[in-house]
């Protein structure tokens, strides 16, 4: 592990508090804790900033798994398919990542997150309350769409280019299971350990992994992690709608400023 200051290790735990909360509530904890990692230990291999974080990041999230499958009317069983089909398609994206650049792929991703803020905030009932909770159950149309769409689309994009997966995830599965966000949120911690667990195994095999610091992050980013969760639940959906739209601006400012900065 690189040497770092105290003052610097402070900062590191802090932000992954702060990313274990947002990541709970919302998903998109990776614009802050990455960030952070990669000005807190620089002139490392970029390997080991994505596997610290991975190894950071699966902690924070397994609390908020834990917490909201405790309390949240979570179908865990259709959760863990869904990430299954997440990491397949992550392992396939991160195969074609090197021949697609991050440059062409930014502008797009701005686009569409810009359209899914003016979708939310015209929208105010979306994710308000879960459609047809009163009713039937999930049909299996909608859980194989959410496997293939969700799954595999949204894990593939994981692995080609990354940021935001987690929001994406938040919405994709407000709108094909027709789920309110809270319950969305909770799905979504799910199926990012599955993602999370498949590449912090990739990172570890390769050594690409610095456990001292991530053992020490990870508190932080657990107790996060647990505090998001809780939060949404006694908050409910307006609480998490208002947080998922700070994340997409905040996601779309870091983008354009890695694009044009």
């Amino acid at each position: 592990m690189p040497e770092i200051s105290l003052t610097t290790l402070v900062l590191l735990c802090l932000a992954a508090l702060v990313a274990g909360w947002i990541d709970a509530v919302v998903g998109g904890g990776g614009l802050l804790l990455l960030p952070a990692l990669l000005l807190g230990i620089p002139h490392v291999p970029a390997a080991h900033i994505l596997g610290t974080n991975k190894a950071v990041a699966i902690v924070g999230t397994t609390g908020a798994a834990v917490t909201y499958v405790r309390k949240a009317p979570v179908q865990v069983w259709t959760a863990v398919r869904i990430g299954l089909a997440a990491l397949t398609g992550s392992m396939c994206g991160a195969f074609f990542a090197a021949g697609i650049s991050s440059d062409v792929l930014r502008p797009v991703i701005m686009v569409v997150l810009l359209a899914v803020a003016a979708f939310v905030m015209l929208r105010p009932s979306f994710g308000a309350k879960a459609e047809g909770a009163d009713r039937a159950p999930l049909t299996r149309a909608r859980i194989v769409t959410a496997i293939a769409v969700v799954g595999g689309g949204i894990g593939f994009y994981d692995g080609l280019f990354g940021p935001g997966t987690g929001t994406f995830l938040v919405l994709a599965l407000t709108a094909v299971l027709h789920l309110d966000l809270v319950t969305a949120s909770a799905t979504a911690k799910i199926v990012n350990v599955c993602t999370n667990a498949g590449a912090l195994a990739m990172f570890a095999y390769q050594g690409s992994v610095y456990w001292q610091l991530a053992a020490v992050m990870a508190v932080f980013n657990l107790a996060g992690g647990m505090v998001g969760a809780r939060m949404a639940l006694s908050k409910g959906a307006e609480f998490v709608r208002g947080v998922l739209l700070v994340v997409v601006f905040s996601l779309v400012a870091k983008l354009a400023f890695d694009q044009w900065a």
